[in-house]
């Protein structure tokens, strides 16, 4: 920077002063020479390295930007023009330059030219305003053109001209800068003041033209809402003054003014009231990043009820200055400017600046493509700005496909409406189709996305291509890569229904019926091409649908149920094994429970029959207890089997019909099941069964004989068992689940494990034997299984 801002006779000078010095004291100038020498060639070569760094840096990682700052501070800090030329112009093909960086740049280019050249000056300006907003750079430039420009410093008419049109333009996109707009009018009064002293004081009518001309201006900037309203009151009514008005009021008061120029003052002063609060919190320093946004944005929200577009332009280009890659913001600011503006070069200049700032937001280029096609902008440049946004890396798939989508949306309307200028043809919509499938297609298998993408293709080449090969390619090549998606399949055969090319649709069942689908998918393709065959095909057609489906149909069940079954199976024992493992621990707690208890004395028969009514409520409660957490236990197994069997019993209703009825029936999944079959040969492959896995569950099946039933009840039996046994015939075989016990057998099995221990135990539940058992009268059995009552026990132990 140092070099660019000396004067151009300063070299001469400063070889002068070194002069001088060295004829003074040339010892001393020998030593401090040859120390800067030194040190100067350290810094050099240590810059050198630097350079040498970054450029390794940027010709691998172009996008670095931090490195692109770097290397032009080390540029600019070693004078190397043309590189610093080409680093500043390459870093601003990949980002928008911040202002004091054009700044910069203007400088330093003004510094190497002269007032010939000066229009090359003004791009850089130019390039560096239609950035971002900057008041700074606003200034610089109009003080540029100023004294630069020949035309404007001698106030020729159109150096006038030229110089108040840029005027006007920085009012427009700067004055309303609440805290910092003041600049732009006070630049603006002043070049117009020195104006009216160029005018000769001869000319009247040209010297009250130009007055009125600035008191135009003064006008208009009171009426606007800025932090320096009172000062410029004050400076207006002292031009007034000047100008020969007598003002009786106050300097600070609006009176002695015309009527609308107050009152315009006091809404400006009103608004700027309710605005400097805003104001104060997005320009503390004490406050973090994200706070300052938030204020921002409640500053936007409150900026958007006054209704002006303007000024809440304004708002956004100041946040965006501070917030420059906020996609955000930029997302919020191109929403509000499609509502309010729609079209319009203002909003695609700030769409352009939004994907610049931006480039990984894909919604922010979508709605690009979209505000130039609303401009009616040409084909070559909408095509530009795709193939741009082609280079970017966005952070979803559904992003490029979504921006393909949109390229192809313009092209269809634009060749449908005969809009285009002469240069459309279908043959870039299916380029562009073909560029999204060669670039979607590896990432975006089996997705509803890629099956969006090629639907619409097909449908394309079929209403604007008039191509129904190509439409057929169009399925074929998604077939290829999401072959296992049934919807894809679906949409080929709609298609050619559609067409009414009922071979072909049937042609593409056959293809894909026998194919293994996710989920219920493969019943379903299987069900579809039979509704098919019943509206659309014959009855030849639909028999040989049902001879190649059922078959299909059938194996599907049967695999479905062999993995319902493993699941099934799989919860069962874990069920099973939970719940042993909660009945041992509980044995063991209430066993140790038991022999914990400590001895009794026996005393005299009162205290006794005290201490026997209190030990029989003790273990009453205790049997009790034991029976009732059983109990628990069975209801909690109860409803874990009810659960099972419900959520199974829609997905195998048929398959129990199916299966069950070919070797059962009357089948009692809990219990025995008596089955009659028409001959012996039959009745061999049920008993071959025996031992297998049905449902999850263990089979026992054997012969049933009658006669030797009866027999061996007599003599092993119960009654009881004896009449289950003699409802079976010939022919019969027994089958029984064996992991499922009976409500009852299984709590008298729990009831008789039940040990009651201790070294007090009086008494031992009795044996209970089936219902029906009868003894011969007058036996001892018959005496020992008579109930007997409690003062019988009381009996029996004073007895002892």
């Amino acid at each position: 920077m140092e070099e660019f801002e000396k004067p151009p006779v300063s070299m001469e000078e400063d070889t002068e002063m070194e002069e001088s010095d060295a004829v003074e004291n040339p010892k001393a100038s020998q030593k401090s020479s040859s120390d800067s020498e030194s040190s100067d060639s350290e810094e050099e070569a240590d810059q050198n390295e630097q350079l040498l760094a970054l450029e390794y840096e940027l010709s691998t990682n172009p996008s670095n930007y931090d490195a692109h700052v770097q290397y032009i501070k080390l540029l600019r800090r070693s004078a190397e023009i043309e590189k610093l030329r080409e680093a500043r112009e390459n870093m601003n093909t990949l980002f928008p330059l911040s202002p004091e960086m054009w700044m910069e740049w203007a400088k330093d280019e003004a510094s190497l030219s002269n007032d010939s050249n000066f229009e090359s000056v003004e791009k850089f300006y130019e390039r560096g305003i239609s950035e971002y907003l900057s008041i700074p750079l606003w200034c610089e430039y109009l003080n540029y053109v100023q004294e630069h420009d020949p035309k404007v410093r001698d106030c020729l008419a159109d150096g006038i001209s030229k110089a108040r049109n840029l005027f006007e333009r920085a009012v427009t996109a700067a004055a309303l800068h609440v805290s910092q707009g003041s600049q732009i009018w006070d630049a603006y009064i002043q070049y117009e003041q020195a104006i009216l002293l160029t005018i000769d004081q001869s000319d009247i009518q040209a010297k009250e033209k130009q007055v009125q001309r600035i008191r135009s201006i003064f006008h208009r900037y009171l009426s606007i809402p800025l932090a320096s309203l009172k000062s410029t009151l004050l400076a207006y009514k002292a031009w007034e003054v000047e100008q020969g008005n007598s003002l009786d009021a106050e300097p600070g008061d609006v009176l002695g003014i015309s009527s609308h120029v107050a009152s315009a003052y006091q809404k400006a002063e009103e608004m700027y009231n309710a605005h400097v609060h805003h104001e104060e919190q997005i320009t503390r320093q004490d406050i973090s990043e994200s706070e300052r946004f938030q204020h921002y944005m409640s500053y936007l929200d409150f900026e958007k009820s006054f209704g002006d577009p303007a000024r809440v332009q304004i708002l956004y280009e100041r946040a965006i200055t501070d917030f420059p890659v906020s996609n955000d913001l930029w997302l919020h600011y191109t929403h509000y400017l499609d509502k309010t503006l729609k079209v319009g070069n203002v909003v695609k200049d700030v769409y352009s600046r939004a994907t610049r700032n931006c480039p990984w937001v894909g919604e922010l280029w979508v709605r690009y493509l979209l505000c130039l096609e609303r401009g009616l902008a040409c084909e070559k440049e909408i095509s530009a700005a795709f193939e741009k946004s082609l280079k970017c890396t966005f952070s979803t798939l559904e992003e490029y496909l979504d921006l393909f989508l949109t390229r192809v949306d313009g092209l269809r309307r634009r060749i449908s409406s005969a809009s285009g200028d002469g240069v459309l043809n279908y043959s870039m919509i299916r380029e562009s189709f073909q560029q999204a499938a060669d670039y979607l297609s590896p990432h975006m298998k089996n997705t509803d996305g890629l099956l969006h993408l090629h639907a619409y293709w097909a449908r394309l080449e079929l209403k604007l291509g008039n191509d129904l090969i190509a439409a057929r390619g169009v399925w074929e090549s998604l077939l290829k890569t999401c072959g296992s998606m049934l919807e894809a399949w679906k949409s080929y055969i709609a298609m050619e229904i559609e067409l009414d090319h009922i071979n072909e649709a049937r042609a593409i069942y056959k293809r894909c019926y026998s194919k293994r689908f996710s989920g219920t998918s493969s019943e379903d393709i299987c069900h579809s091409w039979l509704r098919f065959e019943r509206e659309f095909g014959t009855l030849e057609d639909l028999n040989h649908a049902v001879q190649k489906v059922t078959p299909r149909l059938e194996e599907l069940q049967l695999f479905r149920l062999q993995q319902e079954s493993k699941s099934f199976t799989g919860a069962t024992d874990q069920r099973e094994e939970t719940l042993k493992n909660t009945s041992r621990e509980r044995r063991k707690s209430g066993s140790s429970a038991i022999d914990e208890q400590p001895p009794a004395k026996w005393q005299k028969y009162t205290s006794q029959n005290k201490k026997l009514h209190k030990k029989e409520n003790t273990q009453g409660l205790n049997l009790a207890e034991a029976n009732d957490g059983e109990e628990k236990e069975g209801k909690v197994e109860k409803k874990v089997n009810e659960k099972q069997m419900k959520d199974t019993k829609n997905t195998t209703s048929r398959l129990y019909k199916d299966q069950c009825t070919a070797f059962v029936s009357n089948l009692n999944i809990t219990g025995l099941a008596y089955v009659d079959f028409k001959d012996d040969v039959h009745l061999a492959a049920a008993v071959a069964k025996n031992k297998q896995m049905f449902l999850g569950k263990k089979l026992s099946v054997a012969r049933s004989n009658p006669k030797q039933g009866k027999r061996e009840s007599l003599a092993h039996t119960a009654p009881g068992e004896e009449a289950s046994n003699q409802s079976g015939g010939h022919g019969r075989s027994v089958s029984k689940e064996s992991g499922e016990d009976s409500k009852g057998s299984r709590g008298r099995k729990r009831v008789e494990n039940i040990q009651l221990k201790g070294k007090n135990t009086f008494a031992v539940p009795r044996n209970v034997k089936p219902l029906g058992w009868t003894n011969k009268p007058g036996t001892r059995e018959e005496e020992d299984e008579k109930p007997k009552s409690n003062d019988e026990f009381r009996k029996m132990f004073m007895k002892t």
